[in-house]
């Protein structure tokens, strides 16, 4: 067996990478929302100064790792690789940001799971020793991903109670080989789960299997469970998919309590905010979570560790037309101070 295997899919690092900033980008609605104090900065406009959603996306994601860079007194020309994705096709959010940053590009496509996607990939190349400093990121934007998967946003669809709005945001964090923490102890590395859910406006109930199943990997792998963490917390499964992935993982003899959160619960007021229905979604979910609060609360030492899980459905416009269910993916990041 690899000598930092443990089990069927997760990862413990022997030198494990330490996660000396983030920065957060936020879009008008999620500044409005109970997390507002945890970001670098809260967009004033949709477009922030560009000419399309799609450029403003890009800008976006750019700003944020240049932000991220700022904050650990780094430059990209000092940065080994970069790790990033969006939900766009051929992740061009990512890589037209990647060509303006000259930073050596790993594009990845995980949906929504791209953040724990990205912290994975950036943390198995500092511990092998491919790289002293890597960034790992993701965005997504409202509108952009509006245009791309479902109507026009002139047309005005009503947005049934199971439906969540896309995150606009930005999150990054910059690894290295050396730092003072919080530090990525663990990866477990998701399988892609259908179990034939086919309504892309409950996307919340077709990754909750995939959620699950990297969950409960990563509990048997390790041989922790949920009193061993401060914090659970899934990327996008929303009001719905929150409760059932509770439920799932129970049956199981797991008891997540007051333990478990979703960052599609946290990034909006589902009861104040007009039209976020079921919460949020979108990569920049858990992105701006993660780089935001819970980054903050690991440095304050309120939380000591996380097990942070990026959701991911992979579903297209075209797998949908064509009547496709909806495959799930997600992977699991174990963060901690000590």
């Amino acid at each position: 067996m690899a000598e930092k295997k443990l089990g069927q899919q997760t990862v413990k690092f022997n030198n494990p990478p330490s996660i000396i900033s983030t920065a957060s980008i936020a879009g008008i609605k999620e500044g409005e929302g109970p997390l507002r104090d945890y970001y670098d900065m809260v967009l004033k406009d949709d477009l922030f100064g560009e000419e399309s959603w799609e450029k403003a996306e890009s800008k976006l994601s750019r700003e944020t790792v240049l932000l991220s860079l700022s904050k650990a007194n780094l430059t990209p020309d000092k940065i080994d690789y970069l790790f990033a994705g969006d939900l766009l096709n051929q992740i061009i959010s990512s890589s037209f940001s990647a060509r303006e940053l000259k930073i050596p590009f790993f594009g990845l496509y995980g949906a929504c799971s791209t953040m724990t996607e990205s912290l994975s990939m950036a943390s198995m190349v500092i511990d092998g020793g491919y790289a002293d400093y890597a960034v790992a990121t993701t965005s997504s934007h409202f509108c952009s991903a509006e245009r791309q998967y479902r109507f026009p946003l002139e047309y005005g669809t009503q947005r049934p109670p199971t439906a969540q709005w896309t995150v606009t945001g930005s999150g990054a964090a910059v690894l290295a080989k050396n730092g003072n923490g919080p530090y990525v102890k663990f990866v477990t590395t998701g399988r892609v789960m259908d179990f034939g859910v086919k309504d892309a406006n409950n996307m919340g109930a077709a990754m909750v299997p995939a959620a699950a199943d990297t969950i409960l990997r990563h509990f048997k792998d390790t041989g922790l469970s949920p009193k061993d963490y401060d914090l659970i917390a899934t990327g996008d499964l929303g009001e719905l998919g929150g409760e059932l992935i509770k439920d799932v993982v129970a049956k199981e003899g797991y008891d997540m309590g007051s333990k478990y959160t979703d960052c599609g619960i946290e990034v909006y007021d589902t009861e104040k905010q007009i039209d976020v229905n079921a919460g949020g979604s979108g990569c920049g979910c858990s992105a701006i979570t993660f780089c935001g609060y819970i980054y903050d609360q690991l440095v304050k030492k309120n939380l000591g560790r996380v097990l942070l899980v990026s959701t991911g459905a992979l579903l297209s416009p075209t797998s949908s037309l064509q009547g496709e269910s909806i495959p799930g993916i997600a992977h699991a990041v174990t963060i901690e101070m000590g």
